[in-house]
C-alpha cells in the first residue's frame, strides 16, 4: 500500500498538469450533470416494513379522495376581541380567509372552523370552551416538498391580510417545511479551519490548500446529490450531512499529508530542489497517504452500515457522506500532491525557508513530546483522570429521552410554536398529534358493525381523548377511524397509548388494523432505531476493528480503540442531555426549547464518532508504531510518535471541532444538536482518550501493546501503514533517481 501510494504522490506531483486536466474534466463533468438532470428536491418519506407505513399505503390506496401524501397546514384562528369566532364580528374575516384559500394555487380542499354538514351540524372544529379559537384545516395536492414558492407566498399573504382584519392567525402544518432555510454554517467552520491551518503552518499558502481541496470535494458531492435528484427522492438533510462531514474530513486528510510533506522536506533542507520536492510528496503520501486511506475507510464502513436501520433517508444521507468521504481520501492523494507541485517551494515561506537551510526549522521544543513524556511518566494518574472525568460527563445519558421532534419543540417565537400552543390551549395536547386508524375489513364483515366494535374496544384504553366516528369508504371494506390522545405528541405516555391500541385490535376479528399518523410513525422510527443499534454496533465495531488489526498488527490496539470510542460517545451524549434535554446553557447553545433528543441521534452519533474517533487512532498511533518497528523501545515510541503527529492532530481536532460547531446555529434540530454531539465527542475522544488515555495504557502495557499471535501475524495481508517495506523498496528496488534521493535525505 505506502509504495503504491508513494508511486501515485510522487508521479501526481510530477504530472500536475495532468492530474489538474484530469480533475477539471471530472468537475465539470459532474457540474454538468447536475445542471441539466436537478430536479426539485422530492424526498418521500417512506418507513418499510412498519405497521405505520402499511396503514398510510392502505389509506392512499383505500381513500384516494384523501389524498394522503398532499401537504396540509393548519391556520390557528384566534378571537382577539374576547368574543366568540361564531359571532358576527369575527365571521367575516374568517369567512373571507376561507374564501381566500380556496384560491390558493395546488390547492385540495379548505375546511373552515365555522363549516357545517348539509343538515346544520358543526363540523369545523372550534374550542368547545368559548369558541374563542378555531382551526382552518387546508390541503394541498401535492406534498409539502414539491409545493412552489407562489403558493408558499400565498398562503404567507393571506395569513398577513387576515391578520389586519382583526384576528389573530398562526400556522402550522407541515407546508411550511417547504421554505427554504439559508445558512452561513460551513462559511464559520471554514474561517476558523482557516486559522487554525494559517498558526499550523505559518504559512497562508499551505494554510490554503487543505482549504481548497475539501471545499472542492464538497462542491463535487453537492453536484452529484443534485443530479441524482432526476433519479431518486433525496432528503434535503442530505446535502447538510454530507458538508458537514465531508469538510471536517477533507480538510484534515490534507492537512495530515501536507503536514508530512512539510516535515520531509524541512528534515532533507533541500526546499530548492524540485526532484527533492517529488520525492518528499511521494514519500509523504507513502506513509500519512496510507493513514488516510484506512481512515477513510473506517469512516466509510461506520456510515455504509447505517443501511442495517432501514430508514431510506437515513441510508441516503449515510451514502452521500461515505462518498463525500471517499472523494475527500481521492484528493487527497492525487490533486493536492499537483498543487504542491504549483506551490513548488513557495509552500514555506521565505523566513521558514532560510531557516530551514541554515538547519535550525523546527528545532524548538516539541510540547507533543514533553506532554507525552509527562503521559509516560504518570501513566496511572492521567488514565484515571480521564476515565473518571469522562464518566462524569456520561453520567446525564442515563436520563437520556429519545423521540422526535414536532412544533412543540420549536422556538416560542416561530409561527409553527404559537399554532401549536392554540390548539394545546383550545382542545388540548393531543389534538397535535392525532392518530389514524386504517381497518382492512374481512369478507362479509359488515362496516357498521365493525365501527361499533372498534368503538367500544378503544372505549376500554386509556389515554384516549375522543374517539371519532368510523369512516368506511366508498367501497365498504375499509374504516378510518380517527383517535385524539390525552397527552402531547412526543409523551411517553402517547408512545404507550399507541401501543395499547395496536395490542388492543391485533385480535380483532373484523378487520386487520393499523395506527398512522405523525406521531405513530415517529414512534416506529424510534422502535426501529432501537431494534437497529446493537446489530449496528456489532457490524461497525467489527469491521472496523479488522481494519484496526490490519494497520497496527496488534490485539490490544484496536481494543483499546474501541473501549475509548465508548467512552467519547456516552460522554458526547451526557453533554447532549445536559443541554438539550436539561436545558443547561440552552441560551449559549442555540436551544429555544429543551426536549427528549432526537431518536436517531444515539445510532448516527455512533456511526460517525466510531469514524472520526478511529481517524485519530490511525494518524497518532501509527506514527508510534513506525518508530516501534524502527527500533524504539515503547515508551519512547509513544514520545517520539506524539512529537511527532500531536500538534497536527490538535489543529485538526480543532478544526473538526468548528466545523461542526457551526452547524449548532442551524434552526433545523436534528442539524443543530447533531453539530453539538459531534463537537463535544471530538473534543472528547481528541484531546482525552487519543492524547491521554491511550498513551497511558499504552505506557503501562508496555510490549505488550504490540503482541499478536503469530500464526495470525503469518495470515494477515501486511498494508505496510509504517512505509517500512517503502523504505526497503526505495532503498533496493527504486530506480535509481529515487535511491539517489533517499541516500541524499538520510
Amino acid at each position: 500500500m505506502a509504495t503504491f501510494l508513494y508511486r501515485l504522490g510522487r508521479g501526481s506531483y510530477r504530472l500536475r498538469w495532468l492530474v489538474l486536466a484530469v480533475w477539471v474534466l471530472v468537475v465539470a463533468g459532474v457540474g454538468a450533470a447536475a445542471a441539466t438532470l436537478q430536479q426539485e428536491t422530492n424526498p418521500e418519506f417512506v418507513l418499510p416494513g412498519t405497521e405505520s407505513q402499511e396503514a398510510f399505503d392502505l389509506l392512499e390506496e383505500r381513500f384516494p379522495e384523501m389524498d394522503a401524501d398532499g401537504g396540509s397546514a393548519q391556520i390557528v384562528i384566534q378571537s382577539e376581541n374576547g368574543e366568540p369566532l361564531t359571532a358576527e364580528s369575527n365571521t367575516a374575516a374568517v369567512d373571507a380567509l376561507a374564501a381566500v384559500m380556496a384560491d390558493s394555487p395546488q390547492i385540495a380542499s379548505v375546511t373552515s372552523p365555522l363549516a357545517t354538514a348539509p343538515d346544520g351540524t358543526p363540523i369545523g372544529m372550534l374550542s368547545a370552551e368559548d369558541q374563542t379559537i378555531g382551526v382552518m384545516q387546508v390541503a394541498y395536492s401535492e406534498p409539502s416538498m414539491e409545493l412552489d414558492e407562489e403558493t408558499i407566498d400565498y398562503l404567507e399573504d393571506a395569513v398577513a391580510d387576515a391578520e389586519d382584519s382583526g384576528i389573530r392567525v398562526e400556522v402550522g402544518g407541515d407546508v411550511l417545511q417547504a421554505i427554504p432555510e439559508t445558512s452561513a454554517t460551513e462559511l464559520i467552520g471554514i474561517g476558523v479551519a482557516l486559522v487554525v491551518l494559517i498558526i499550523t503552518f505559518g504559512a497562508l499558502l499551505a494554510a490554503g490548500l487543505p482549504i481548497i481541496t475539501a471545499v472542492l470535494g464538497v462542491m463535487l458531492t453537492t453536484a452529484g446529490i443534485l443530479a441524482a435528484t432526476s433519479f431518486m427522492n433525496v432528503s434535503e438533510s442530505t446535502g447538510t450531512l454530507a458538508s458537514m462531514i465531508g469538510l471536517a474530513v477533507g480538510i484534515d486528510y490534507a492537512l495530515f499529508i501536507l503536514s508530512r510533506y512539510r516535515s520531509e522536506l524541512a528534515k532533507d533542507g533541500r526546499v530548492e530542489d524540485r526532484a527533492a520536492r517529488a520525492d518528499a510528496m511521494g514519500r509523504a503520501v507513502g506513509t500519512a497517504g496510507s493513514a488516510v486511506f484506512f481512515a477513510g475507510l473506517t469512516v466509510i464502513v461506520a456510515l455504509l452500515g447505517l443501511s442495517v436501520v432501514n430508514i431510506p433517508f437515513l441510508t441516503e444521507m449515510a451514502v452521500a457522506a461515505a462518498v463525500t468521504v471517499l472523494i475527500a481520501v481521492v484528493i487527497a492523494v492525487t490533486l493536492l500532491p499537483a498543487f504542491a507541485g504549483f506551490a513548488g517551494k513557495r509552500i514555506f515561506t521565505g523566513r521558514q525557508r532560510r531557516r530551514i537551510a541554515a538547519g535550525v526549522h523546527g528545532t524548538k521544543p516539541n510540547g507533543g513530546k514533553r506532554w507525552a513524556g509527562f503521559v509516560t511518566r504518570h501513566p496511572i494518574l492521567v488514565a484515571l483522570v480521564g476515565i473518571v472525568g469522562l464518566g462524569a460527563l456520561a453520567y446525564p445519558a442515563t436520563d437520556l429521552e429519545l423521540g422526535l421532534p414536532d412544533a412543540g419543540s420549536s422556538g416560542e417565537e416561530t409561527t409553527q410554536r404559537q399554532a401549536y400552543d392554540l390548539i394545546s390551549d383550545g382542545f388540548g395536547e393531543g389534538f397535535n398529534g392525532q392518530l389514524m386508524l386504517v381497518g382492512d375489513l374481512h369478507d362479509g364483515v359488515d362496516a357498521a358493525t365493525a365501527a361499533a366494535d372498534v368503538t367500544t374496544a378503544l372505549g376500554d384504553v386509556d389515554g384516549i381523548a375522543v374517539i371519532g366516528q368510523a369512516v368506511p369508504n366508498e367501497a365498504g371494506d375499509t374504516l378510518l377511524v380517527t383517535v385524539i390522545p390525552e397527552t402531547a405528541p412526543a409523551a411517553e405516555a402517547t408512545n404507550q397509548l399507541v401501543h395499547d391500541i395496536r395490542g388492543v385490535l391485533a385480535d380483532d376479528a373484523d378487520a386487520d388494523w393499523a395506527v398512522t399518523g405523525a406521531t405513530a410513525l415517529n414512534i416506529d422510527i424510534s422502535d426501529n432505531l432501537n431494534d437497529a443499534l446493537l446489530p449496528y454496533m456489532l457490524i461497525v465495531v467489527g469491521l472496523a476493528a479488522l481494519i484496526l488489526l490490519l494497520v497496527f498488527r496488534s490485539l490490544l490496539v484496536p481494543v483499546m480503540a474501541t473501549l475509548g470510542f465508548m467512552l467519547s460517545v456516552f460522554a458526547a451524549l451526557g453533554a447532549l442531555v445536559a443541554v438539550f434535554q436539561w436545558g443547561w446553557g440552552a441560551e449559549l447553545f442555540n436551544v429555544d426549547q429543551p426536549g427528549p433528543i432526537m431518536s436517531m441521534m444515539p445510532i448516527l452519533m455512533i456511526g460517525l464518532v466510531f469514524g472520526l474517533a478511529m481517524d485519530y487512532q490511525i494518524f497518532l498511533v501509527t506514527r508510534v508504531r513506525e518508530a516501534y518497528v524502527h527500533g524504539a523501545d515503547p515508551k519512547t515510541a509513544i514520545v517520539e510518535g506524539y512529537g511527532h503527529s500531536s500538534r497536527v492532530v490538535v489543529a485538526a481536532a480543532l478544526i473538526m471541532i468548528s466545523v461542526f460547531a457551526a452547524f449548532i446555529f442551524s434552526a433545523e434540530s436534528l442539524i443543530a444538536s447533531m453539530g453539538f454531539a459531534l463537537a463535544a465527542a471530538v473534543v472528547f475522544d481528541a484531546f482525552v482518550v487519543r492524547m491521554a488515555i491511550i498513551p497511558a495504557v499504552m505506557a503501562l502495557v508496555g510490549r505488550g501493546a504490540w503482541w499478536i499471535p503469530k500464526w495470525l501475524d503469518r495470515i494477515l495481508p501486511n498494508v505496510d501503514v509504517e512505509g517500512e517495506r517503502l523504505q526497503r523498496h526505495l532503498a533496493t528496488d527504486a530506480p535509481e533517481d529515487e535511491r539517489e534521493l533517499v541516500g541524499a535525505s538520510k
